[in-house]
């Protein structure tokens, strides 16, 4: 067993830990709830938007098209653009969007290429080129923040490069519950089954529940029980022409939103975590060191008596 001043000197170094990690927690916190305003706050929007773009292209009467809408039959280069934190100390955060990233690309079979947004997607380096990096917003994350990352894919998928181009993010669900996913962002899919941004469950907790979705959807576009012609000027395709680019920055801007909730989410639990482990390790040396005091003080004890007892 370890003396006591070892065990008094892994304490205090313990001690220490769990104050970094309180105060780690705590700082996650704030910007946690930051992000999950903004999240939130424009959730609905980027949701909706999506339904814009299908009223402009399947109308009852028409099958309006613009070139970031183009579905080539055949796909030899793809590229994904991949969020990531710039720091770690964040649980699994950084390490499940990496998994995702490699599990589709393995299962696609298709010359794949990343295109980095945040440092820690670097490790992704000894598997796929990096084709273009990308910094990490790690605060005050504006609209335009997004724009130079737009101009690059669409202008990659224009010419040729890529014909197609995935967006890797975390979906934020609530504070302890964070999924990993990958959505096609070029070609743009109006006809996708995929789930719509920040929607994987029910509840209040995500600000927009999948069942308001299906409503709108059935109330004001031809999909549903109704079958509304909408009549936009000057024309569908002129309107696509400024819609479309704008309909992808929203999403882009919406999944950076989503990873950066997530990620302080992710740590704010990681640092909860390890608090809890620090304590608990912290009681566990005390009672060590209490087990070691104890048999130093019955060992002197023992001492004396035999010295006593060999005077007698």
């Amino acid at each position: 067993m370890a003396n006591t001043k070892d065990i008094q000197r892994r304490i205090k170094s313990v001690a220490n830990t769990k104050k970094i990690t309180r105060a780690m927690e705590m700082v996650a916190a704030a910007k946690m709830r930051k992000a999950i305003e903004s999240t939130l706050a424009t959730r609905t929007y980027a949701n909706l938007s999506w339904e814009t773009l299908i009223n402009l292209t399947q109308g009852a009467t028409r099958v309006a098209t613009h070139p970031l809408l183009e579905n080539r039959p055949v796909v030899k280069r793809q590229a994904i653009v991949v969020i990531t934190s710039n720091r770690g100390l964040c649980g699994g955060f950084n390490a499940s969007i990496i998994s995702a990233v490699r599990k589709l690309a393995t299962e696609e079979n298709i010359t794949t290429e990343i295109i980095l947004v945040g440092k820690k997607g670097q490790a992704l380096a000894n598997f796929y080129e990096i084709k273009a990096q990308f910094p990490y917003p790690e605060a005050g994350l504006s609209a335009t923040a997004v724009l130079p990352i737009i101009s690059f894919v669409s202008e990659a998928f224009l010419n040729g490069t890529y014909d197609r181009i995935f967006v890797a993010y975390t979906d934020f669900i609530n504070a302890v519950k964070q999924v990993p996913r990958i959505r096609q962002i070029l070609p743009i899919m109006t006809d996708t089954v995929d789930e719509n941004l920040g929607i994987i469950e029910t509840g209040d907790q995500v600000g927009l529940s999948k069942a308001m979705v299906k409503e709108k959807s059935a109330q004001h576009t031809h999909r549903g029980r109704f079958s509304f012609e909408y009549v936009f000027e000057p024309k569908p395709e002129e309107v696509l022409q400024a819609v479309v680019p704008r309909l992808l920055e929203v999403q882009l801007y919406q999944a950076l939103l989503e990873s950066i909730a997530s990620e302080h989410s992710a740590r704010m639990s990681a640092m909860h975590q390890a608090t809890e482990a620090a304590n608990d390790l912290g009681t566990e040396l005390t009672l060590f060191y209490n087990k070691a005091r104890q048999a130093a003080i019955t060992g002197e004890i023992a001492e004396i008596t035999a010295g006593v007892a060999a005077l007698e």
